[in-house]
């Protein structure tokens, strides 16, 4: 740590000068991503259009206000903005807090400030690759058709309530996903231990299966798509706890 003292007054402009640039970072992505918001817009539909490319079925996404699907192109563009802004952000905060640590505590640190990231998009791509996919599946299985007269049921999927599912997802998948960093970073400054946690995994695993209930649709798939690897990355984060323990 440097042996100058720094004022709060030089430690207050130092921040603002942080969030400038960070809100800067945001504000230059959202242009960006909105340019390219029909782009990210086919990205995310696609896992829905493979899903019932070959049902024989005339699929759509449908809007019913004059108003919404531009509402939406501007909320996608913002949650791109931020999903790709992160990094820089975390550079930011990095940067901040920095010239204030000891060099040990640096280098402990700095794992943790990338694995935050990489957590979070490895949270993104589950939901993409694999939960959407099948939660399409299974929302799709209630379609009906006319018999005998009836109504049949068939989906007219809204784009906001679409996209907005997709967002939400991935927003919880990511978030959900640092738990490793927070068990590990609570291990480091001795909060807890790993047989604090081993301890406690009964009482874990109904917490994270309420956590899903809360984060998810009211559905199986979505909901033990996310509690499962939650679950995985408890016992990962008991290992990685043990390890900076005898550190």
């Amino acid at each position: 740590m440097s042996e100058k003292k720094i004022t709060i007054g030089e430690h207050l402009i130092e921040l603002r000068s942080r969030l400038i640039k960070s809100i800067l970072f945001l504000i230059i992505a959202f242009v960006v991503c909105y340019i390219f918001s029909d782009k990210i817009y086919n990205f995310l539909v696609d896992p829905y259009a493979q899903a019932v490319k070959n049902d024989g079925n005339d699929r759509r996404l449908i809007f019913t206000a004059l108003h919404e699907t531009f509402l939406t192109y501007i909320k996608l563009a913002f949650f791109s903005a931020f999903f790709f802004c992160c990094p820089l952000i975390l550079i930011q905060i990095w940067k901040f807090i920095a010239p204030g640590l000891y060099k040990d505590e640096k280098l402990a640190l700095f794992p943790f400030l990338m694995a935050t990231p990489i957590l979070f998009l490895l949270g993104g791509m589950l939901v993409y690759y694999l939960i959407m996919p099948i939660a399409i599946k299974f929302f799709l299985s209630f379609e009906s058709t006319s018999i005998n007269g009836s109504l049949p049921i068939q989906l007219e999927a809204k784009v906001n309530e679409y996209l907005s599912l997709v967002m939400r997802l991935i927003l919880a998948f990511g978030i959900s996903f640092q738990l490793p960093v927070f068990l590990t970073l609570l291990g480091k400054v001795g909060f807890i231990t790993s047989e604090y946690l081993k301890n406690r995994r009964k009482y874990v695993v109904i917490i994270i299966f309420s956590i899903a209930a809360l984060l998810t649709p009211p559905d199986p798939v979505t909901q033990i798509g996310l509690a499962l690897p939650l679950l995985l990355l408890y016992e990962i984060s008991i290992y990685t706890v043990k390890l900076v323990e005898k550190k």
